[in-house]
């Protein structure tokens, strides 16, 4: 996983609307590039939801919020549409941004051991570099988190 004090790897993929969106046109700007395992789960929703409930505080202080994950531009567009999301998906069924960020990984659940995505938030600042990385996301919460390490 990429950490604190890294430059962040650029990418270009395809959000909800299937527009090409690149890391490098938010130059300037803060990105809260969040990764998430999958669309329209309990978590992911909370997460998404919470982000969605606090996103003009957010743009307010600088904020660009990009959501990651696995699953196709057909998938975000139905999440994003069913819960009013205002922020870009964007879809790696690749995994080529998921493992460029070193989010994909072996996880635990219920005694059993797989691969798969790794929730985790990186902070990126106005050049490009890893200001943050929030590995313990609280899914209810994740934007009062993320705001409160600007406070």
């Amino acid at each position: 996983m990429l950490t604190k004090g890294t430059k962040a790897p650029d990418f270009t993929a395809k959000n909800q609307f299937g527009k090409d969106i690149s890391l490098a046109e938010y130059a300037g700007k803060k990105v809260a590039l969040y990764f998430y395992p999958k669309d329209d789960t309990p978590g992911c929703t909370k997460e998404a939801c919470s982000l969605r409930d606090s996103h003009t505080e957010m743009i307010s202080k600088g904020f660009v919020v990009l959501g990651v994950s696995p699953d196709d531009v057909a998938s975000h567009q139905k999440f994003a549409s069913k819960f009013d999301l205002p922020f870009s998906l964007l879809a790696d069924p690749e995994l080529a941004i998921v493992k460029a960020y070193g989010v994909w990984g072996m996880k635990k659940l219920y005694g059993r051991e797989y691969e798969g995505l790794m929730r985790t938030t990186f902070i990126i600042d106005e050049k490009g570099m890893i200001s943050e990385v929030i590995e313990k996301v609280k899914t209810d919460d994740h934007a009062k988190q993320i705001l409160k390490i600007f406070e």
